[in-house]
């Protein structure tokens, strides 16, 4: 998981590529088996990120970008088709349960950011023995 902390005011498209960046070395390495093995190494963005500057991005870190436009869900849902995007939801709700992240507590965006990453491993450790 990659994390980068900004101000609340910043559209995500800026943080794009600082928020690739901030991947653990698995991950990258994980993209360039991919690469090697001749795949393609996708990632899944909501419409706020349909952007020409975001494709060309990800095109040059080896990502194929899978954007829906926006409507495209809501047509998809009406189809009989399950929505993709509560998945992101859920994992936002569970982090909100952390009060110490809710109300940013910590002065230090060090402190914060550490208790961004305590958060997503307890999350995703609860998730191991009991998803």
């Amino acid at each position: 998981m990659g994390l980068v902390l900004d101000g609340a005011n910043r559209h995500d498209v800026k943080l794009v590529e600082s928020t690739l960046a901030s991947l653990p070395p698995a991950a990258e390495a994980a993209r360039d088996a991919h690469r090697a093995a001749g795949e393609e190494q996708g990632l899944c963005l909501d419409a706020g990120y349909d952007s020409k500057q975001v494709r060309e991005t990800l095109a040059a870190l080896g990502y194929t970008a899978h954007i829906r436009p926006r409507g495209e869900e809501v047509q998809a849902k009406k189809a009989g088709q399950k929505a993709r995007r509560w998945v992101v939801e859920r994992t936002h709700s569970w982090l909100n349960r952390f009060r110490h992240l809710l109300i940013r507590w910590a002065k230090k965006p060090e402190n914060y950011l550490a208790m961004l990453h305590f958060a997503c491993a307890r999350i995703t450790w609860y998730n191991c023995l009991f998803g």
